[in-house]
């Protein structure tokens, strides 16, 4: 997968939003004792296993766990999930270190390893699991998330307009355990060679500088 370039607009924007967000937390660290906390973001951008595979990349990504969120049905199975009907997305769950990475290099990234601007589908996967959302967890994370997207939609980055949902995180399931580390674990299959394998080498090469050492 070929992915857009960012455009001049973006760029400055991202730079921008950055500088800020680098600001708020250097207030925060100034006004208390304890640092190191970490921070929590949830993202969907079609099958978990792609993005699961992209973030645990990612220098001050500390975990990522596969699972489901924004439907109605209480501990949701995959079987259930793949109806379409339960509401729930298949999402990665980020716990992340903010000092090492920040909110919007994730929603960076994010915006960039997906297509969001596609409804309830990505590549050959279809249906309403497999929609772009971000669940935010905080105020701050939820302005972020919608001046990103509507940064993003003033530009030429992409033909059509975003529809990723932005809503606000209300419970998280954590998928079966065959699809955790599922990249990882099977690296070798045709779907993992085929569709993961692109994403994570075009990946690698647009964020080179966020990658693990």
């Amino acid at each position: 997968m070929k992915y857009k370039s960012i455009t001049l607009t973006l760029i400055l924007f991202i730079g921008f939003m950055i500088a800020e967000e680098n600001t708020m937390g250097k207030e925060m660290d100034d006004n208390s004792s304890a640092s190191g906390a970490l921070d929590t973001a949830t993202f969907g951008a079609g099958c978990f296993w792609c993005v699961e595979a992209i973030f645990q990349e990612l220098e001050g990504v500390e975990s990522v766990v596969s699972g489901y969120s924004g439907g109605t049905l209480d501990n949701p199975t995959y079987d259930d999930i793949t109806t379409g009907t339960s509401g729930h997305a298949e999402v990665a769950q980020l716990t992340f270190d903010p000092d090492k990475i920040g909110y919007l290099d994730l929603l960076m990234v994010f915006f960039q390893t997906h297509d969001p601007t596609s409804l309830n589908k990505q590549g050959n996967d279809f249906g309403p699991q497999y929609r772009s959302a971000i669940f935010y967890h905080n105020d701050e994370q939820k302005m972020m998330a919608e001046m990103t997207r509507n940064q993003l939609d003033a530009t030429d980055t992409w033909e059509k307009p975003i529809v990723t949902e932005i809503s606000a995180f209300k419970k998280f399931y954590k998928a079966e355990k065959y699809h955790q580390d599922y990249f990882t674990k099977n690296a070798n299959i045709p779907y993992c060679q085929l569709i993961i394998q692109p994403k994570v080498d075009s990946f690698r090469e647009v964020f080179k500088g966020k990658l693990k050492k």
